[in-house]
């Protein structure tokens, strides 16, 4: 977007006399794409990628600091009247002119994925935070590569495919895939046609509540027969796998400690711990409040159900948006049950609850 690099010079001079979300106002008069310092991208493009998953072309403006293949960014939209962050996986490869995509699933009763897939429209601007996430591909990947999706889990590694695609396929390249019906699979015709290509990508799709298969289709959940039969070198792989939190877990416990190494992301909040019961309480150092919460929840949760808004993103434990510094008490982590005693500077508040009374800096 060259024209949102017009108010640099003069957001220079003006520094010491405006305030930035004064600027910011009146420069969107002028043009949408302009911030004092805020990424803002303006929608070029939106195609629908399967039943109610849409994937949208977007250009940002100069603040906006690039990305890696993998990698998610929380997305600010104002609706109603009211700004709502979620992150996204950037389901792109790295554009020279700063364009980026984002591929996003319609959510029951989500606000803003229902938004983003049925509202939104070329021309509309959203505002984009600073890439985030570590599962990215090393500088030169070697030995055979495993991904396992599920679900919208297929967004930050259909990128990484692209990005192996984009170099060649220099490592065998092993993709299983799977959905509940064939229509929600994303990127399908472009998945097909480069392993029709590529004899180093192999890909496998696994309909869960497909009555009539095709030939590239099979039926089935993740399991230890169906592994062994799709990747029987599963010790000389490194395996990425994304999607709901129970996917996560179950392929967790079937590859970490055989592949060579083992890497996921959960795309889905932690669950509540319906078996914990009573409250805790909550010490916020920095308002001098006090308050009792239930155990069982994640910290965000309950501290949002106190009427309090933290700043968050993902609500899954990926962007570190929720981070604060805990001075005392027990905290566990929903997704693993690991529980820390120790002073922590980044306690992520929408993966942790509290076992014990806490002390955070909020």
């Amino acid at each position: 977007m060259s024209t949102a690099t017009a108010p640099s010079v003069v957001s220079r001079l003006l520094q010491p006399l405006i305030a930035p979300h004064v600027f910011d106002f009146w420069a969107s008069r002028l043009h949408p794409g302009w911030s004092w310092r805020r990424a803002l991208a303006r929608v070029l493009e939106r195609r629908v990628e399967a039943r109610d998953a849409v994937t949208l072309v977007l250009q940002p403006n100069r603040h906006f600091a690039g990305f890696e293949p993998g990698q998610h960014v929380n997305v600010t939209a104002e609706i109603d009247g009211v700004r709502l962050t979620r992150s996204y996986s950037l389901t792109g490869l790295p554009h020279p002119d700063g364009r980026v995509s984002i591929t996003v699933r319609r959510v029951d009763n989500g606000r803003m994925s229902t938004h983003l897939c049925q509202r939104l429209r070329v021309g509309d601007v959203l505002e984009l935070g600073p890439a985030y996430g570590e599962m990215t591909l090393p500088p030169s990947p070697s030995g055979p590569w495993v991904f396992l999706a599920a679900g919208s889990g297929i967004t930050p590694l259909m990128s990484l495919t692209r990005a192996l695609a984009a170099d060649g396929m220099p490592v065998d390249l092993t993709l299983l895939y799977w959905a509940r019906h064939r229509a929600e699979l994303c990127f399908l015709r472009e998945l097909r046609a480069l392993a029709a290509r590529e004899p180093r990508f192999r890909l496998q799709i696994l309909l869960t509540r497909e009555t009539e298969l095709l030939a590239d289709e099979r039926p089935g959940r993740l399991d230890a027969a169906l592994l062994a039969q799709r990747v029987p070198n599963l010790e000389s792989c490194q395996v990425y796998a994304c999607g709901p939190a129970g996917f996560v877990n179950d392929a967790r416990a079937l590859t970490a400690s055989r592949a060579r190494r083992f890497h996921a992301e959960a795309f889905t909040p932690p669950p509540v711990r319906s078996d914990v019961a009573g409250t805790v309480r909550i010490e916020l150092r920095a308002s001098g409040r006090t308050l009792e919460v239930p155990a069982g929840q994640s910290l965000l949760s309950a501290l949002e159900a106190q009427g309090l808004t933290p700043a968050h993103g993902c609500r899954m434990g990926i962007c570190n948006t929720c981070a604060c510094a805990k001075t005392a008490g027990t905290t566990q982590d929903l997704h693993s049950g690991e529980t820390c005693a120790e002073p922590v500077s980044a306690l992520r508040l929408c993966v942790n609850r509290a076992c014990t009374d806490l002390s955070l800096d909020l």
